[in-house]
This record gives C-alpha cells, sequence and structure tokens, in this order.
C-alpha cells in the first residue's frame, strides 16, 4: 500500500467524465478504486474520441478519452438490474469507503443501491452523487451534458468574442469545464467526508452535488464582480473583465498574451517596449484608468508589440518581471522545458499498445507520491480478482470475458 490515501476503498460507479475523474485523482492518491460497469458496453466514454494505436499503428480497441479519466483502477462488470448484481453490489459497499455514483436523482433507489439503503448496511459509507442539477429542485429530474451547464451556468456569457467585433458571440470552452470542475469539487467534498468520519463521527455521510451548482461556484470573482457591482460581465475575448492591459496582441509572428497585475509592472512594461511616457499620461496612471480608457491605450500598446516575435517579446518581458507567453498549441505545450522538467508528460508499459502516454496528475507530495500502477482497465478484466478480494475465495459472479467496448 502506498499514496496518501492507503486502505481507502472505493467503489465507482459513476460514467463519462466527472464521477470517473474524481475517482481517478482518489486512486492516484493511493485508494483502491474499482470501476462498476454493465456487462454490455460499460461506460459510455469506452466509445468517445480517439482510438488507441500500438506501436505498429492498429488500434488497440480503447479510446482515449476513456483513457483520460481511469487510470489506477480495476474494473467489474455487473448488471445492477439483477438480483445477483444487487447482492453483490451490497456486499462490496459494504466493504467499502467510499461509492461515487452519477445516476439520474433517485435512480439507484429502485435497485435498492442508494444511499438510504447502502448506508444502513455500511454506516461508515460516503455516498457520492454527481447529478446534472441534484437531487431536488425542479430541474432535478433533466438530463445534462457539459454545453449546457456552461450555457446555464453564464459561462458562456463571459467566454467568446465581443459584440461589435468579427465573429462576435459566445463560444464553448474547449474542454469539458463543467464535468473536470465537479470531478475536482466531488473529489474534495469525499476527502473532507473521510475525514470528518475518522476524526469526529465514526459515519459517512450523502454528498449531493450538481455539476450545474459547482460550474457556477467556479466563475468565483466573475460572480461576485456582478454581485458587488450590478455591472453584468461580458464576452471579453482574450482580455480581462477587470485588468488592462491582461490580453493577447499581435507580435511580428504570432500571438502573445500578456497579464499586467499592477502600475509598476505597468511602468516595466511601458519601458519595454520603448513606450516610456505612458504611465505618466493620468489617462493610464492606474488600472482603473487604464481600464477606462482601453480605446486609448491598447492601440498603442498593439503598434509597439508588433516590432518583434513572439519569443523575443517572451524573454524582453521576462528579464523585467513582466508576465507573458505566446499561445500555445498542444505540440508547443509538449516540447515546454519547464512542463518536461516538471514530469507533466509520462508513459506506463501498456499490455496492448506498449506504452501510454498520459498527463501527469500535478499535485507533488513531499512524502506521499503519486505512483501509476495501473492502466485504464479493460471492461470486466478484474471481475473475479475484486470479488476475491473483496468478499472472499468464496464469492462469484457471472464471469465476463474481458472487452473492450
Amino acid at each position: 500500500m502506498s499514496g496518501a490515501l492507503p486502505r481507502i476503498r472505493v467503489l465507482d460507479m459513476s460514467r463519462v467524465f466527472a464521477g470517473p475523474w474524481a475517482a481517478q485523482i482518489l486512486a492516484d492518491f493511493g485508494a483502491e478504486v474499482v470501476k462498476v460497469e454493465h456487462p454490455k458496453g460499460g461506460d459510455d466514454v469506452r466509445r468517445m474520441g480517439f482510438p488507441q494505436k500500438d506501436a505498429e499503428g492498429k488500434p488497440t480497441g480503447e479510446m482515449s478519452s476513456f483513457l483520460a479519466m481511469n487510470r489506477g483502477k480495476r474494473s467489474i462488470a455487473l448488471d445492477i438490474a439483477t438480483h445477483e448484481g444487487q447482492a453483490t453490489l451490497r456486499a462490496l459497499a459494504a466493504k467499502a469507503d467510499v461509492l461515487i455514483e452519477n445516476f439520474k436523482a433517485g435512480g439507484l433507489a429502485r435497485y435498492g443501491l442508494d444511499h438510504a439503503a447502502l448506508s444502513a448496511l455500511n454506516p461508515r459509507l460516503v455516498y457520492c452523487s454527481i447529478t446534472g442539477f441534484g437531487q431536488d429542485g425542479p430541474s432535478a429530474a433533466l438530463p445534462g451534458y457539459d454545453p449546457i451547464f456552461q450555457a446555464m451556468s453564464g459561462l458562456m456569457s463571459v467566454t467568446g468574442v465581443p459584440d461589435g467585433e468579427p465573429g462576435a458571440g459566445p463560444v464553448l470552452a474547449g474542454y469539458s469545464v463543467s464535468d473536470i470542475n465537479a470531478g475536482f469539487y466531488a473529489t474534495i467534498a469525499i476527502l473532507a467526508a473521510l475525514h470528518h468520519r475518522d476524526t469526529v463521527s465514526g459515519r459517512g455521510q450523502h454528498i449531493d452535488l450538481a455539476l450545474l451548482d459547482t460550474q457556477l461556484a467556479a466563475h468565483s470573482h466573475i460572480a461576485m464582480n456582478y454581485l458587488v457591482s450590478g455591472r453584468m460581465p461580458v464576452r471579453a475575448g482574450t482580455a480581462s473583465q477587470i485588468n488592462t492591459p491582461w490580453q493577447a496582441f499581435d507580435t511580428a509572428d504570432r500571438p502573445l498574451m500578456v497579464a499586467i497585475g499592477n502600475d509598476r509592472q505597468f511602468a516595466s512594461f511601458c519601458e519595454a517596449l520603448g513606450l516610456p511616457d505612458l504611465p505618466a499620461d493620468p489617462r493610464f496612471a492606474t488600472n482603473a484608468q487604464r481600464f477606462a480608457h482601453k480605446p486609448d491605450l491598447l492601440p498603442r500598446l498593439q503598434q509597439a508589440l508588433l516590432a518583434r516575435r513572439a519569443d523575443e517579446w517572451v524573454a524582453a518581458l521576462n528579464a523585467v518581471g513582466i508576465s507573458s507567453a505566446p499561445i500555445n498549441d498542444f505540440g508547443a505545450v509538449r516540447e515546454d522545458p519547464q512542463l518536461r522538467h516538471r514530469g507533466m508528460w509520462r508513459e506506463m508499459p501498456h499490455p496492448r499498445a506498449g506504452t501510454m502516454p498520459f498527463v501527469a496528475n500535478p499535485v507533488r507530495f513531499s512524502e506521499t507520491p503519486v505512483a501509476y500502477t495501473r492502466v485504464p482497465p479493460l471492461l470486466g478484466e478484474h471481475t473475479e480478482e475484486v470479488l476475491a478480494d473483496w468478499l472472499g475465495p468464496e464469492a462469484s459472479a457471472d464471469p465476463v470475458p474481458p472487452t473492450r467496448t
């Protein structure tokens, strides 16, 4: 046993992104995670993304989105619509510390696998339900995916090209941000509930987590800006809602992101651009003034930045303590020397592909380092093994041959 969460057993009954993401984080931290899937097809995300290929370029049958969310787990195949599957799941839950599920609100009650039923068997169980809209309220029964929550939470109202500019309109964030944020909140909540169980109450509890709620909460300062000021946040492209200059500018070869955090930095920025007189102009002396006079300020900055290439500006601005960076594609991100130094790009042996590249967990513990010991499992790959480990060698289930889909 290793990692920060040894002896923590997790049943991952969730599918697609949010729940599996949370369960993978727990696995990275050392928890024993068992993914519970339906024997026919398993997790829908097994069929999403791009095919993994082996050393000869042949598809292995596994897909990139599943690989991104499910390392460190073992998979068992159970049909919880049957009495046998329900009995097996109850027996496993009696041995578990955590259960994560994302069925529709109340969906597991008809199988006798809801929080009330399972906590009666195992009062120490931390039961985390992740849904689109939560367990109650007028929308609780509705389905939903990430784009719906990006739209409903207000995220798309502040993401995209400003009105009046070419291509104006809202855009979807480039990844499933609502799911990933919900996974982070789920992980935090689970760890808090385990701590309370083990230090205060001796009992687990039910966690009711909604993607709509978590995406709204993740707006943080943007939501508070609105609540405090009454000013409606707007789409600002790459620009900040509160700071100036804080946006992308064109250079001689490609866009450059610049972030100026205070008046001193603005003065250094102007000096580097060859515009040393700008900070003395009362229109630009403070951030509030700069924000109010953007139409006067930004064209002058833009013109100066066209004189050099992005990499040259990064070097010059780094030298005077100004934060800047080119807008990288993932090819450039993969070659970034800082990310390589930090070990964020990893590979692990894979029985079907030879090796599997992946993005590392970013947490670096001093005493309990993250270990990557299991590749994402085939459907039902560990059914007999897990039942024997958790329930004893006499436990059995209908054997399900491991499958890639």
